[in-house]
């Protein structure tokens, strides 16, 4: 786990939105019907569209999201959805706790 990946993707505040976003899926994206967010997590365009922000900016913050760690992505088909990968926050948590 790179300590400063992580806190230069956590230093946007779409980026800390869309995970906070994520952290309740069921209740930011209601009209998700493609698949469990459990399983796969959100469609991406269901989250460039609560953003609004264009396609290419959302992919970008996605991925550094990605790239630190703190999502996970599952491809079904044509479409790519994320989820939270919480065994990362709760290792973030710790080093918070034990080392900063």
């Amino acid at each position: 786990m790179d300590q400063l990946e992580i806190f230069k993707a956590l230093s946007n505040k779409t980026r800390l939105q869309i995970l906070q976003w994520l952290k309740e899926p069921e209740k930011h994206f209601p009209l998700q019907e493609h698949a469990a967010f459990d399983e796969v997590g959100v469609c991406v365009g269901q989250i460039q569209q609560k953003a609004g922000l264009t396609q290419s900016t959302v992919s970008e913050y996605l991925s550094i999201l990605q790239k630190s760690g703190l999502l996970e992505s599952t491809r079904l088909g044509q479409w790519t959805y994320y989820k939270r990968n919480e065994e990362a926050f709760a290792a973030l948590s710790n080093i918070i706790k034990s080392e900063i």
